[in-house]
């Protein structure tokens, strides 16, 4: 499918390849490759593509996620999820960019292998953050103080360890990997309780990482 890309910015071309990348990373992991192969597919000249993501794979697979973001704004928008509970939002937030990612799987766990090198530890927390605050802005947070913080902290690490279940995932509809978010979102709405009674204590004291201990290894 032929793009026009005369008039096009280079954010604009970058975002054209991302949406495309995965299909191409799947076999040919995120390298140069795949995106000479994405741009012949698009009609676009191999070295503007490379001019795209001059940065390589981690370039490359940030655009992807940042596209995974505004599609899961576009099927969730904030009419639809005012009127569920803030339990319900998380869960269909994760869900939405779940149904993105299901076509792709191979490409995800080629991203996920590249961002496990401990090399690139940085860019994996940055973009796991990234993710948990778009899901948290879409579901209406406004909070500021370290609640902001702890948070999308918390929200990370579950739609990590989701991720992970999800790319291994042969049951019927993602039965499993649906079983595992809805423990980890019960986590989450634990969290919120058990926060809201420390705090309120002075005496009493909140440990962040024993809870996110014990999200990392569940009982169940």
């Amino acid at each position: 499918m032929a793009v026009n890309f005369d008039e096009m910015t280079l954010e604009d071309v970058r975002g054209h390849l991302a949406a495309m990348l995965p299909a191409d990373a799947a076999f040919d992991g995120w390298t140069a490759t795949a995106l000479d192969s994405t741009a012949a597919r698009l009609g676009l000249d191999g070295d503007v593509a490379r001019l795209a993501f001059p940065e390589g794979a981690g370039q490359m697979i940030a655009a992807w996620f940042a596209h995974i973001d505004a599609q899961m704004l576009l099927a969730l928008p904030a009419e639809k999820l005012a009127a569920m509970k803030i339990r319900d939002r998380i869960t269909a937030l994760v869900e939405a960019r779940l149904a993105e990612l299901a076509p792709h799987r191979e490409a995800l766990r080629r991203a996920q292998t590249w961002l496990a090198n401990p090399l690139h530890a940085k860019q994996a927390a940055q973009l796991g953050w990234r993710a948990a605050d778009a899901m948290w802005r879409a579901a209406g947070d406004q909070s500021v103080d370290y609640n902001h913080y702890t948070k999308r902290a918390i929200l990370g690490s579950v739609y990590t360890a989701t991720l992970l279940v999800f790319v291994n995932d042969d049951s019927e509809d993602w039965a499993e990997t649906r079983a595992f978010l809805a423990r980890r979102i019960e986590n989450i709405m634990q969290f919120e309780k058990a926060k809201a009674r420390w705090t309120s204590s002075p005496t009493r004291h909140f440990s962040m990482a024993r809870f996110l201990g014990r999200l990392r290894y569940p009982a169940n």
